[in-house]
């Protein structure tokens, strides 16, 4: 039965002396050794060999789904009566000023989310190109650059505000 008496810095195990930290004893047969590079395999890159041991996910897109529940969206703003009528007025305001003339207005509109309940405000800033009551929206040439335009399709019931 092997015993061993540890004093200090030092642990003495059948009569051989070992330091803490160092390397004797057992291992001195080997310790000089160079390292074995194997005939039949590769050597294996430091990027491979580090990704054995990275975590995993053992839930795929589980960690997408808590960043989708954690994303805030903003309910949807509701106007009174006098707010809506008030709109109403501007808008018509807007379209009768000048027959022809496309105003440069900027719309307040609150866009629904996708995947969500509730959404965003946002305010866009364009020209009118149609109002289509029929359809109940209103379509808006947008400059993205210096070069580019979009056509922006905002429906009537989603428009906040309006100024132009």
């Amino acid at each position: 039965m092997k015993t061993a008496r540890i004093t200090g810095n030092v642990q003495t195990m059948e009569n051989q002396t070992v330091q803490a930290g160092g390397s004797a004893g057992e291992y001195a047969d080997i310790i000089e050794l160079p390292h074995h590079v194997s005939p039949r395999r590769p050597h294996m890159p430091v990027s491979d060999r580090a990704a054995q041991f990275a975590p995993f996910a053992a839930l795929t897109g589980y960690g997408d789904v808590i960043k989708e529940t954690a994303r805030q969206t903003d309910a949807r703003p509701e106007l009174s009566e006098d707010e809506r009528a008030e709109l109403d007025r501007k808008l018509r305001g807007i379209l009768t000023c000048v027959p022809g003339e496309r105003p440069d207005i900027t719309v307040t509109y609150f866009r629904p989310d996708e995947r969500k309940e509730g959404g965003a405000c946002l305010e866009v800033r364009g020209r009118i190109k149609k109002v289509d009551e029929t359809a109940g929206e209103m379509i808006l040439e947008v400059q993205e650059d210096l070069e580019n335009q979009s056509l922006l399709h905002i429906r009537m019931e989603d428009i906040i505000a309006v100024t132009g």
